[in-house]
């Protein structure tokens, strides 16, 4: 019998036991148990439900177009529950001189695929418009493929700084918490290095690709989520998984390798183990290897991730005391001198949130320019909000209710040369053999690219197991 630890029970270590699980249900001779330090899995997808409100604290939807977590709903039973985001009513604004201007339709991140809507944007200046057009006849040089830079960088070299200022940085920043000049373009924009190598101009890549999209029938929403909010994912897997193969509220303080076995220590119930996946932040990684030998290498690659934090805020309004702009919400650049990085128009952007008769906001403050915001008390983050709302949207409403959430060094960053530093990090990690890092500090952030990482390493014990105990030859 092969015992597994599975440490962290985030989506990325949920979906590890969920697998494993099949695979115990299909005969492999394998045992795991799960160990989650706070009382309750799921990790930052957290959902409440307030005055008829669907109150989603973390993320609250994900990518149509990575299918990894679908596959994981089809898997899990719940295709039903999946509902897609209102698309005909999709717009997102940009807070410029105080206005918000409607980012022009066709816009694949900071490249236009409908040129005429990029021309008549009152977002861009002319300077940028000609930029952009320009931009389709000529071919920059391309970034070589053994190298990286930021993806401000990559920006500025087809288009302009305003792009990057006014379109970039903001949309990076309600992802990451990032800094657009610090971000490797490699890890965070794969699909535009791609384009780049292809055709040179992405602006030829994006009429190609929307080309493409338009002759495919059923075009996909934008955005998926789940009907009852995206915690219904963590709660069917736990109820999927047998109870005593759980362990909630159960830190582990330290990793031990002996000869035969990984000692995890907990203070709950700790084991002995086969194989250990460790499904938590980088740090955290690093803070739990201190006592294997030799491990002091990749250690230090695992503390050079850097993480920023965040602060959401959910107001909640009377309908007919707010008005909204059609869309689903608008982002801040930094050159606004707002604290407040982006806000979501919750009822517009999916259907079942709240009540008829209910507005309900959704506010994302912190990032790395601002994680002082983390050690505002609730009331003083309301009313920062609040003030900004009113100045912004001019909501002078008191809200029914306002719930406040703070996620401290949750959001790894995926900074210029993050490709090559996790390439010597799994190096590195090959000298700790039945040890495996899960978890979004490596190959991507979002709820897909954890399912997908979750499922990889339970294929990946899954691999070694069945190498040990192959018959000899």
């Amino acid at each position: 019998m092969v015992r597994v630890a599975i440490i962290g029970g985030g989506i990325s270590g949920l979906t590890t036991a969920f697998y494993l699980e099949q695979e115990r249900r299909r005969g492999a001779p394998i045992e795991y148990t799960l160990y989650e330090a706070e009382p309750r899995f799921g990790g930052v997808i957290r959902t409440e439900k307030v005055d008829g409100c669907l109150i989603e604290a973390g993320p609250d939807s994900f990518l149509t177009s990575k299918s990894w977590a679908k596959e994981l709903c089809d898997d899990l039973r719940l295709t039903q529950q999946l509902i897609g985001s209102n698309d005909s009513e999709r717009r997102t604004y940009i807070l410029v001189g105080g206005k918000l201007l409607p980012i022009p339709p066709g816009m694949q991140m900071m490249v236009p695929s409908n040129l005429w809507a990029a021309v008549r944007s009152p977002l861009f200046s002319k300077r940028t418009k000609l930029a952009m057009l320009g931009e389709y006849f000529a071919s920059p040089e391309t970034l070589p493929p053994d190298e990286d830079e930021s993806v401000a960088n990559f920006v500025q070299r087809h288009f302009r700084g305003e792009v990057v200022e006014r379109l970039v940085d903001p949309l990076l920043t309600g992802v990451y918490g990032a800094d657009a000049s610090m971000l490797s373009v490699r890890s965070t924009l794969p699909q535009m290095v791609e384009s780049e190598a292809k055709y040179g101009s992405l602006v030829r890549g994006a009429l190609i690709a929307r080309k493409k999209q338009n002759r495919k029938s059923g075009k996909q929403p934008l955005f998926t989520t789940m009907r009852d909010g995206m915690q219904r994912i963590p709660d069917v897997i736990v109820r999927q998984v047998p109870r005593e193969r759980l362990r909630c509220s159960a830190p582990v303080t330290s990793l031990r390798r002996s000869d035969a076995a990984w000692h995890v220590i907990s203070p709950v119930a700790g084991d002995e183990y086969d194989q250990v996946v460790l499904a938590l932040p980088a740090y955290a990684c690093a803070k739990l290897m201190e006592e294997i030998p030799d491990s002091a290498p990749a250690r230090e690659l695992l503390n050079e991730i850097p993480y920023s934090s965040a602060l959401t805020l959910s107001l909640a309004y009377k309908a007919n005391e707010i008005v909204l702009p059609a869309g689903f919400g608008f982002l801040v650049p930094r050159s606004e001198g707002r604290r407040m990085i982006a806000c979501t128009f919750v009822n517009n952007k999916f259907a079942y949130r709240a009540p008829e008769g209910t507005g309900l906001l959704r506010v994302f403050m912190g990032g790395v320019h601002d994680p002082e915001v983390l050690a505002l008390s609730d009331t003083e983050a309301i009313e920062l909000a609040r003030r900004e709302l009113r100045e912004i949207l001019g909501i002078a409403a008191e809200p029914q209710f306002a719930r406040v959430f703070r996620w401290p060094r949750a959001m790894p960053q995926y900074e210029v040369g993050h490709p090559l530093r996790v390439a010597r990090l799994e190096m590195r990690m090959q000298r700790f053999p039945g040890l495996q890092l899960s978890g979004n500090a490596y190959h991507g952030i979002g709820v897909p690219d954890c399912v997908r990482i979750g499922r990889s390493a339970a294929d990946a014990v899954m691999r070694r197991m069945r190498a040990q105990h192959a018959p000899a030859l």
